[in-house]
């Protein structure tokens, strides 16, 4: 078995067949695994030096798959689950969400009706929107329309669709809301917030990314699985005997040059990139105690405390700063933070980095959906991964990992389980 791509869809369905009893290579062109949610030295000339992610990947309780392949790789315990949401205002209003006794889907009612962020008619278009949800879950016009055109219909007011509810989709889904589908859009409150009264809790590592991935260097994902970095796979080539099933494992804008034997372009030509941004602050002092707060009504739009005067500070959907410079792009993080925390008007910055994420993911515009393909091909030994496929999730690690046992679930079923190489 060869899998092409060592990003978490490649290491998913590498550690769902190694327990099966599969015989894996996993081909990583590059020196480190993660893919796309991946670490390296702050000083790229010293590999020994600082190493940092490249922008903060955070996950829900309900990413049920993701949780799977942390135990499998033996760090579930390196992921910290936090049960209370920060929303903060520039006039340094702090909103917490957060469960109160009420059962799902009720549990959080209780903090968005106190929410000072939003006055009483806001709270109520919430509310009424928040109702709708599991209902309209269930339309089969939902990827016909955007999220923006979703909340007008709904009759949504301006203030809560820009204190509430574009946060937290621009944040999962990494689009904006009159460019992003409704279908996943709902599917991340439907699944995320109000499924379970601990669906929504943040789970943040507690280590760096490659910390985490260097347990399945270690063995961890199987004694049948060998991870192979620097090996640099140009085309599958299904007929070449080199081994008995492949597995694609990377990105849509790289599956047409890998598999030239598969007519998929017309598909993968559907999809388009939406970038990240992270900047890494380091301050010559702490500026907030909190460990982390999503930030409304500025361009910048989460800050993760990494420890001492170290913010992560992470904008979704960046576009816009995309004509900016990197100093410029500090400047303006800089200034927005000390909007939010006044200590920060008197610390001094002793050095940043700011990493932009052009391909992060792929866009999740309406109509895309019925064109993510399964793991299935028409090469009867070649199949595909990757949080762009039919995963039934947007692009998330959550959805990646999904997307790899979704593509080891059809090889084994396949092969009747029997052991392959």
């Amino acid at each position: 078995m060869k899998i092409v791509g060592g990003g978490l869809a490649g290491l998913a369905a590498a550690a769902r067949l190694g327990d099966s009893g599969v015989e894996v290579e996993v081909h990583e062109a590059r020196q480190f695994l993660g893919g796309r949610a991946a670490s390296f030295p702050l000083s790229p000339g010293s590999p020994d030096f600082e190493r940092i992610d490249n922008c903060q990947h955070v996950l829900l309780r309900r990413c049920t798959a993701l949780l799977d392949f942390y135990r499998r790789c033996g760090v579930e315990d390196k992921i910290r689950f936090h049960d209370t949401l920060h929303l903060l205002s520039p006039d340094g209003t702090v909103d917490r969400i957060r469960k109160d006794p009420l059962p799902a889907p009720f549990h959080l009612a209780r903090s968005l009706l106190a929410m000072r962020c939003l006055d009483w008619r806001d709270k109520i278009s919430l509310l009424r929107c928040l109702r709708a949800v599991p209902r309209d879950r269930l339309r089969d016009d939902l990827d016909a329309m955007t999220m923006a055109q979703w909340l007008r219909k709904k009759r949504a007011t301006a203030r809560s669709v820009a204190r509430f509810w574009r946060p937290f989709i621009v944040s999962a889904l990494n689009e904006e809301l009159d460019r992003a589908s409704a279908l996943p859009a709902l599917q991340v409150f439907g699944e995320g917030l109000l499924s379970s009264r601990t669906a929504y809790e943040l789970g943040v590592p507690s280590v760096t990314l490659d910390e985490l991935y260097s347990q399945a260097l270690a063995g961890r994902l199987g004694p049948r699985v060998r991870v192979l970095l620097g090996s640099k796979v140009n085309r599958i080539d299904a007929n070449s005997g080199e081994a008995d099933y492949y597995i694609s494992a990377v990105p849509f804008d790289r599956v047409s040059s890998l598999l030239p034997d598969l007519p998929i372009q017309e598909v993968v030509s559907r999809f388009e990139h939406s970038p990240i941004t992270g900047i890494h602050l380091w301050f010559d002092r702490p500026v907030t105690s909190l460990e982390h707060a999503m930030l409304l009504d500025r361009q910048i739009q989460w800050m993760f405390h990494k420890g001492g005067g170290y913010y992560l500070i992470v904008v979704s959907a960046s576009r816009g700063l995309e004509s900016k410079s990197t100093a410029e792009i500090v400047d303006l993080a800089v200034e927005e933070l000390r909007d939010f925390f006044p200590v920060a008007r008197h610390a001094s910055l002793k050095r940043s980095r700011v990493i932009r994420e052009a391909r992060a993911t792929f866009s999740a515009r309406p109509g895309l959906e019925r064109w993510r393909p399964g793991p299935r091909t028409r090469l009867a030994n070649v199949f595909m991964a990757g949080d762009w496929t039919a995963t039934g999730w947007p692009a998330t690690m959550e959805g990646a990992v999904r997307s790899g046992y979704a593509a080891a679930e059809a090889i084994l079923e396949t092969t009747g389980s029997e052991t392959r190489r």
